[in-house]
C-alpha cells in the first residue's frame, strides 16, 4: 500500500484530467471530495470502479431548500489504496431525478431505495427504487427534507395524551430516583466536611 497523501493525488489527476470538478475538497489523507455536474457521475464511478474502487460505501443526499437542490454523495473505496472518493452532484429539488448506478454498483440497489423514501428522490433504471424499505405506509413529504414538520406530522397522525410527572412504586422498593437524591446530597456533605 501506498503513502494515502500520494493516493489523494493520484485520484485527483485521475478525475481532474478527464472531467470538469467543480469543486474539490481534502477533508483527509484517507478522503477526498469531488463536485461534478450530473451528467458526468455515471462515467466518473464507471472510470473509478475500473481503476480499482470497486466498493460503493455509501450513497445518501443532503437538502439544500434555500438553494432548491439535494446534493447527492456518492462514497466509493479502495482496498489496495487507503483512499475513500466522494462523489457529488446537485439535482433539482422541484424534480429530483439521477440515473440509477445500478448498472455499475449493483449494491446500489438499497442506497437508491432508501434516498428514494427519505428525500424522495427518484431512481429510473433501479426497479425497486420506489418500494418502500423503511417507513412502512408513509403517507407524507419525505421526512428528511428540511421542510417536513416531524411536530405537525406527529400531532396529525397519533393520539395526544397528558403525562404527569407523578408515579407509584407498585412494587414495595424505595424509589431508585429517591435513593440517587439522597446518595448525592450525601455526597455534598461529604465535600463540605459534614456542614449543609
Amino acid at each position: 500500500m501506498t503513502n494515502s497523501m500520494s493516493n489523494v493525488k493520484m485520484v485527483s489527476e485521475i478525475i481532474e484530467n478527464s472531467y470538469k470538478v467543480l469543486k474539490k475538497e481534502v477533508i483527509s489523507q484517507y478522503q477526498v471530495s469531488f463536485e461534478v455536474n450530473k451528467d458526468d457521475v455515471h462515467s466518473i464511478l464507471t472510470l473509478l470502479k475500473t481503476s480499482g474502487w470497486i466498493q460503493l460505501s455509501y450513497l445518501s443526499a443532503i437538502d439544500w431548500p434555500e438553494e432548491n437542490e439535494f446534493e447527492l454523495v456518492y462514497i466509493v473505496f479502495n482496498w489496495d489504496k487507503a483512499v475513500h472518493i466522494q462523489i457529488r452532484t446537485r439535482l433539482n429539488r422541484e424534480n429530483p431525478v439521477m440515473n440509477s448506478i445500478l448498472p455499475i454498483f449493483p449494491g446500489c440497489k438499497y442506497y437508491e431505495r432508501e434516498t428514494h423514501e427519505f428525500f424522495g428522490i427518484k431512481f429510473p433504471g433501479n426497479p425497486g427504487h420506489e418500494k418502500q424499505l423503511i417507513l412502512e405506509e408513509w403517507d407524507d413529504i419525505p421526512p428528511l427534507r428540511k421542510d417536513f414538520d416531524p411536530r405537525a406530522y406527529s400531532d396529525r397522525k397519533f393520539v395526544k395524551r397528558e403525562y404527569s410527572n407523578d408515579f407509584v412504586n407498585l412494587n414495595g422498593e424505595k424509589s431508585k430516583q429517591i435513593a440517587r437524591e439522597e446518595r448525592k446530597e450525601k455526597i455534598i456533605k461529604v465535600r463540605k466536611g459534614g456542614r449543609k
